[in-house]
């Protein structure tokens, strides 16, 4: 499982409107959350010592993925509107988006209110670079941080939040961008980090797990039923080195139709990709940590795409929502639960028609809300 530890990676902090990579900047000041009530970045140059936050108007205009030309077009947050408002914006307020990705959702969030802040956090640089992009008009209320948002208590230290947003999964930069790994739609090599940088790649684990592990894999992470004929597939075929090459191989395994509207190949690849990534191990610690960092009446919001993330974020809510957690039956309670929770909508809130219809990738999205005590 990756699970960022290396303290390069926890905190990696990044300044709006200068390359990530560029080393003539640092962050000389953050005061950030509810010290303050806003954010304040400031980017020293190491020679001369003169604040440098700026954007070409380039990057202020448009957005470029890797390797393809700069596009007008910026990705289009899912649910946007109904995040914004179930994070119940705050005069002055302050808050965390865990998957800053391209900054769909943050921007929403900035331009909603002239007073609030936000900390993007995302373990993709290429997403934060993004970011940066698209949310240079707001640097002066923005700060970005490269880190997983499983280290979210390390990020906030002793600050506190009016609201955290964690919109989960895999995002449209990184399934459009070929060369890493996340489609079986197009060729590439089996990669599928969310930090291309560090970690466990789908290659070594679809080319040097035991079969076992790997049908346990497919079956829990991707809810495949198939798994054993897949895992069996695969050991019987490697090496394998793409992702079109073993997208060939669970068809192979399943016998697809191609009548089928659903490729066999989609659990798989996100089985893959959640063990990659150790997605569903850090999502409960990122919720614990980020109810931490809420102040009293701070809103969380979740936005997730499958059944086992939702599983997740439901449950931790749920639990925290419950005065008391001890097992049915029980005469008395033991448990020395502490509410932190409360509900805001007990029934998932799902996209409408018209949203789906326009953006297809939203069709599976369930929001949850819930309050700190």
């Amino acid at each position: 499982m990756l699970t960022c530890t290396d303290k390069d990676h926890i905190l990696k902090r990044t300044i709006v409107g200068l390359p990530a990579h560029s080393e003539s900047a640092t962050l000389s000041q953050v005061t950030f959350g509810r010290q303050t009530g806003a954010a304040t970045l400031m980017a020293r140059r190491l020679e001369g010592g003169h604040a440098s936050i700026s954007a070409s108007s380039a990057t202020v205009e448009h957005m470029t993925r890797v390797n393809e030309p700069v596009t007008g077009a910026f990705h289009v947050p899912v649910m946007s509107a109904e995040v914004v408002e179930g994070l119940s914006l705050r005069p002055g307020g302050a808050y965390i988006d865990c998957n800053v990705g391209e900054g769909g959702h943050a921007e929403a969030i900035l331009s909603a209110r002239q007073d609030v802040s936000l900390l993007g956090i995302d373990l993709d640089q290429a997403a934060l670079d993004s970011a940066r992009r698209r949310l240079s008009d707001y640097a002066d209320r923005l700060e970005l941080a490269q880190s997983n948002f499983s280290e979210i208590s390390q990020i906030t230290g002793v600050r506190l939040f009016d609201g955290i947003l964690f919109d989960l999964g895999v995002s449209s930069l990184q399934l459009d961008t070929p060369e890493r790994g996340f489609s079986f739609r197009t060729e590439a090599a089996l990669d599928m980090r969310f930090n291309p940088e560090t970690g466990l790649t789908a290659h070594e684990i679809v080319n040097n797990y035991p079969q076992r592990e790997l049908e346990t894999i497919i079956r829990q992470y991707g809810e495949e039923p198939r798994a054993r004929a897949i895992a069996r597939a695969i050991v019987d075929r490697r090496s394998i080195t793409t992702t079109t090459e073993l997208a060939d191989v669970v068809k192979y395994a399943v016998n697809w139709s191609t009548r089928s509207r659903v490729h066999p190949a989609t659990r798989t690849f996100q089985a893959l990709r959640i063990a990659v990534n150790g997605e569903l191990d850090n999502l409960e610690k990122g919720l614990m940590g980020a109810i931490q960092a809420l102040g009293p009446n701070g809103r969380l919001v979740t936005l997730s795409y499958h059944s086992l993330e939702d599983r997740v974020v439901k449950t931790v809510m749920r639990r925290e929502a419950s005065v008391c957690i001890c097992p049915p039956g029980l005469p008395i309670c033991v448990c020395e639960h502490t509410q932190t929770l409360r509900l805001i909508n007990r029934r998932v809130i799902t996209p409408s028609q018209e949203e789906t219809r326009s953006n297809p990738r939203a069709r599976t999205a369930k929001l949850r809300i819930a309050e700190r005590m």
